[in-house]
């Protein structure tokens, strides 16, 4: 095992390795993640955790000295900053995760020196550790290339997509979760796709998105299924996006719509968007000011007048829920929004897609539909 500042780490010829990407989806195997925070921030897997090896500012002064004088300058240096007394607690780390996960993988960028130096170090102290050949550019290589042919693979396999469509509210996202043969693309994305459906905790980045989305539908495949439903989305939602074959896919299959009654379609929103929506909120204060400026995002296309009716009934239901602890008074705001601006975008579209509905019906109705 290597001291500080004395010798370079000596490797044993048969660490184990592993390319066995499909296994550690479907299994959902703990990973180490090594690379610096900058990188896992990135991008990175679900599984994953970032326990690395270098700190951003280490990693930055190896690459510098990478460039300058090569590789093997760059990693006598890497040796040097993390030395004993930086090590041990990284080391530490590393045994406390394998401690509670006994079959852990670990990573690096391209599956070389820092995660081999980090299963080295592992093995050394008695825990022995697969590390992905080939690390994150190998493993993210496979989940991309996984999306891009799972549309011909599941149509190979009978697999049939099937778009669930519906205004507003109407409570397509609650249907999804009743079905086993689903998959919640706005939860992945980690927003409700509309102007008012972001969430306080962040999306994650396009990467992270695909990366999820590409595991979620291998152990879909997984499964059997005949069928796969998704929500009716548009290729963006939020700040991230899918791919146009993947959006083609999607939308070229089935296509059932959910209708629900307007008093309903209300309540669901007003449970959604304000109830839910302010209990993720560090106060009320700050949800109020998230929605004003959602409303100043879409203030064009509501139009002078119609704005200001919305604004005054939203100011007045929050006076009102402040006053009298009540959220009945939302349903004003919202009843404009749905009836007045994001009805009249559904049938224009509808319209303009000139959609073939397959099936139409209550909630009950459905959710029988699909599960057939």
């Amino acid at each position: 095992m290597m001291q500080a500042n004395e010798s370079l780490t000596r490797f044993q010829d048969n660490l184990p390795l592993s390319d066995d990407f499909e296994r550690i989806v479907l299994e959902n195997i703990p990973l180490i993640d090594v690379r610096a925070p900058v990188e896992f921030a990135q991008g990175a897997f679900e599984m994953a955790h970032n326990l690395p090896l270098m700190n951003d500012e280490e990693r930055q002064e190896v690459g510098l000295c990478y460039k300058q004088k090569g590789h093997d300058e760059a990693v006598m240096l890497g040796h040097k900053l993390v030395n004993g007394d930086v090590r041990e607690p990284r080391l530490a780390a590393w045994q406390a995760f394998m401690n509670e996960h006994a079959d852990a993988m670990l990573y690096c960028f391209r599956g070389g020196m820092r995660s081999k130096i980090a299963q080295q170090w592992l093995a050394d102290s008695g825990f022995d550790i697969v590390r992905l050949k080939g690390g994150y550019k190998a493993f993210r290589r496979y989940l991309i290339d996984s999306m891009e042919q799972m549309p011909e693979r599941f149509l190979q396999e009978g697999i049939q997509p099937c778009a669930l469509g519906g205004r507003t509210g109407c409570g397509k996202t609650r249907l999804l979760y009743t079905l086993d043969n689903a998959i919640d693309l706005e939860g992945l994305a980690n927003h409700r796709g509309s102007t008012f459906g972001r969430h306080v905790t962040p999306q994650p980045t396009q990467i992270n998105f695909e990366n999820a989305l590409s595991m979620a539908m291998i152990r879909f495949r997984a499964q059997g299924h005949s069928s796969l439903i998704v929500e009716d989305e548009a290729r963006n939602i939020g700040s991230v996006s899918l791919s146009k074959p993947l959006f083609d896919f999607f939308k070229g299959g089935r296509y059932v719509v959910l209708e629900t009654p307007l008093t309903e379609r209300i309540a669901i929103t007003r449970e959604e968007y304000v109830e839910q929506a302010q209990s993720e909120y560090p106060s009320f204060e700050a949800w109020v000011e998230f929605m004003r400026a959602a409303f100043e995002r879409i203030r064009k296309r509501l139009g002078g007048e119609r704005y200001q009716r919305v604004l005054s009934q939203f100011e007045q239901a929050c006076t009102t829920q402040l006053n009298k602890g009540s959220l009945g008074g939302h349903d004003g705001w919202i009843h404009i929004l749905l009836t007045e601006y994001y009805d009249p975008m559904y049938d224009y579209q509808m319209q303009k897609q000139q959609c073939k509905i397959d099936f139409s019906g209550d909630f009950n109705a459905v959710q029988d539909f699909l599960n057939q």
